[in-house]
């Protein structure tokens, strides 16, 4: 082994590490889950549905040849009894936890400020607050500093973080209430050696977000589509593998051990786009 892959491996290699998954089912969380493997870690992904966990933990390991260090459970992200459940679990399974992946979140559909529907409105704000952040980092904060842990908490942050996108009016408010809890969260917890960290993934399709970018009968771009398009510098929705450097960074205490209360963009330039 030579000495610049000994020190990428020292840097960044991941063996040893127990990261959880939230939203383990997702294609980002999919695409993150493949590059912590690849890195050395062991992953274990959780969200509300076994056969979906099951099978996409079968089909990430078969990919990154890590089958054994791979695992799932069924938590429901909403839920404090739910989420210690799943933490008690995966860290008698694997003798601890060291970070955290907030990667539940979603969209529910695109209207005018008046019409929007406040049920619907309290069901996203839930979703990708509550569930997306809220629930899963206290819990896993309160274990890591009951035990005198250090621990990494990783939040998927988004453009409309920064800038809201229209019609999507809970996922705006929920999203930018992720960036600056995460910062809040920074400070918190900070004295305990826990790191709070977010990425903001620019547009990539995804299950969510498909049918308002590409139209299901033509398959070409939709409107919108076309808007994010040509205010992306680098023309092109995002792939799944661009979020792997970051996650692997932001998950190394060698790599990132002094980093905590950033966001990291991941998003072709959409956020410096100018006329």
């Amino acid at each position: 082994m030579g000495q610049s892959t000994e020190f990428l491996e020292e840097r960044f290699g991941l063996k040893g590490r127990t990261i959880v998954i939230t939203g383990g089912a997702g294609v980002l969380a999919g695409s993150m889950a493949e590059a912590l493997l690849r890195a050395g870690a062991r992953v274990s992904l959780w969200g509300r549905h076994a056969d979906s966990l099951q099978e996409a933990a079968g089909r990430i390991g078969k990919a990154a040849d890590a089958g054994d260090r791979i695992d799932w459970l069924v938590a429901d992200a909403q839920s404090e009894p739910s989420v210690e459940e799943a933490t008690h679990a995966c860290a008698h399974k694997s003798g601890g936890i060291d970070a955290l992946i907030n990667a539940v979140g979603g969209n529910r559909g695109k209207s005018s400020f008046l019409d929007t529907d406040i049920a619907l409105f309290e069901e996203v704000l839930k979703l990708n607050l509550v569930a997306g952040f809220m629930v899963p980092t206290k819990v896993l904060c309160r274990h890591w500093i009951g035990r005198k842990a250090r621990g990494s908490v990783i939040n998927m942050a988004s453009m409309s973080s920064y800038v809201p996108l229209s019609g999507v009016w809970a996922y705006d408010a929920a999203k930018a209430a992720v960036l600056n809890l995460t910062m809040a969260a920074a400070k918190e917890f900070a004295p305990h050696g826990i790191r709070v960290n977010a990425i903001a993934p620019g547009f990539f399709l995804g299950k969510q977000n498909k049918a308002l970018l590409v139209d299901e009968k033509t398959g070409q771009l939709t409107q919108r589509g076309k808007d994010i398009i040509a205010r992306t510098p680098f023309s092109r929705f995002g792939e799944p593998d661009d979020l792997a450097g970051a996650v692997v960074f932001l998950s190394s205490d060698k790599a990132s051990g002094f980093v905590t209360g950033i966001c990291i963009p991941v998003d072709g330039g959409f956020l410096v786009d100018c006329v």
